[in-house]
């Protein structure tokens, strides 16, 4: 597999996985911070809160500069820019600054680093060969699971020296996400052109609707893994098992994709969404819940995989950046719907949110086949 040996996507990779970090911190880092600083841990969760809206009122404009001035470029001013928000934060919070000042200083750095997933993505295009761009994203998905396991455990780690520790080590990742930015890249086809051109949004809803429905299913499921566990009458320890079950299924999905080489007909995965949420919604037992858990994370990997290679066919090579951060965003977005769903709806009937956006999604592709589906095998 020629991706392997390709020393610029590791580089890519690195960088990308450090840009994640943060983000992945956030949420255990300022829970931590405004606990020990003002004693309430509802401040933290509110300033999550504020920081995602900021990423998403953020994401777009970010991406259109950093098409302008160029990702790499861009990605190496806006990083420290990231950073340094999350220093003056520490050294603020530190000094016992009130709450509304915290809540304040965390609308900088998202609104920054809301566009900076898509300039990364942008780069991953210039950094790998086309027949390569399937696999690196599959195995991109691969190595974001460890990311996101494992930046809650960095933050506990660092919270035994102080509750500022895991912000500062938050700014430090960014300032080393900075480094690993992309030089050497695949040089573009002088016959292409470079011209800015519209986003064709229309032919982008169906990919963009995929990749909602993947947020909004997933966090319907890992939000509302207790009452979904309680309603089996076990106990909340129980709601580990079920994890398990969805990362190391979703793990083995991307392994699958990545190692088999060919796109394959997303339908076929919303298809899998689809009857994975239904089986959960259904509560058919502890096999009805791992069951549909696991087909939820088997499709999981390859629905994001094969609609983010199919989004970079469709966006101008001068948009990219701002269209792949509108595709976080609306990403974001499904997640955020899916956190809300459960604590609105019946346990049984938030899952079947899920199930209409990937019926929604799997309707459209099936009105536009030729336009919206397949992309050309991997030839490692």
């Amino acid at each position: 597999m020629t991706l392997l040996r390709n020393s610029g996507y590791w580089r890519w990779s690195a960088g990308v996985q450090l840009n994640r970090l943060p983000g992945m911190m956030a949420p255990l880092a300022f829970t931590v911070l405004t606990t020990a600083t003002t004693g309430s841990y509802r401040l933290g969760g509110i300033m999550m809160a504020v920081f995602v809206a900021a990423e998403m009122v953020g994401a777009v404009p970010t991406g259109r500069l950093l098409d302008r001035v160029g990702p790499a470029r861009g990605l190496v001013v806006l990083l420290p820019l990231v950073a340094a928000g999350l220093f003056l934060l520490a050294a603020v919070a530190s000094a016992g600054a009130p709450d509304w000042v915290l809540l304040a200083l965390a609308i900088p750095p998202g609104l920054v680093a809301g566009g900076l997933n898509g300039g990364f993505r942008t780069l991953l295009a210039a950094t790998v060969t086309e027949d390569e761009l399937p696999r690196a994203v599959s195995v991109d998905a691969m190595i974001l699971e460890g990311v996101i396991v494992g930046g809650p455990l960095l933050v506990a780690l660092l919270a035994t020296s102080g509750p500022v520790v895991p912000i500062l080590a938050m700014a430090v990742v960014a300032l080393l996400a900075a480094l690993l930015v992309p030089r050497r890249t695949v040089q573009p086809d002088p016959q292409r052109t470079v011209e800015r051109q519209p986003i064709p949004f229309a032919a982008c809803v169906p990919w963009l609707a995929g990749l909602f429905t993947v947020g909004l299913l997933l966090s319907t499921i890992e939000v509302g893994l207790l009452p979904l566990v309680l309603r089996l009458g076990a106990p909340e320890s129980a709601t580990a098992i079920v994890i398990v079950v969805l990362c190391g299924a979703s793990l083995a999905g991307s392994v699958l994709y990545a190692a088999r080489g060919k796109a394959g007909d997303p339908r076929l995965f919303l298809a899998g969404f689809v009857l994975g949420g239904i089986v959960v919604s259904a509560g058919f037992g502890w096999a009805g819940l791992l069951g549909g858990v696991a087909l939820i994370g088997l499709c999981t990997g390859p629905l994001m995989a094969v609609s983010s290679v199919n989004l970079q066919k469709l966006l101008p090579e001068r948009r990219r950046s701002e269209g792949f951060s509108l595709a976080f965003t609306v990403q974001a977005s499904g997640f955020g719907l899916g956190s809300l769903a459960i604590g609105v709806l019946p346990v049984w009937l938030a899952p079947l949110l899920g199930v209409l956006a990937a019926l929604v999604s799997c309707a459209m592709l099936v009105a536009r086949p030729r336009r919206a589906i397949g992309t050309p095998s991997v030839t490692s």
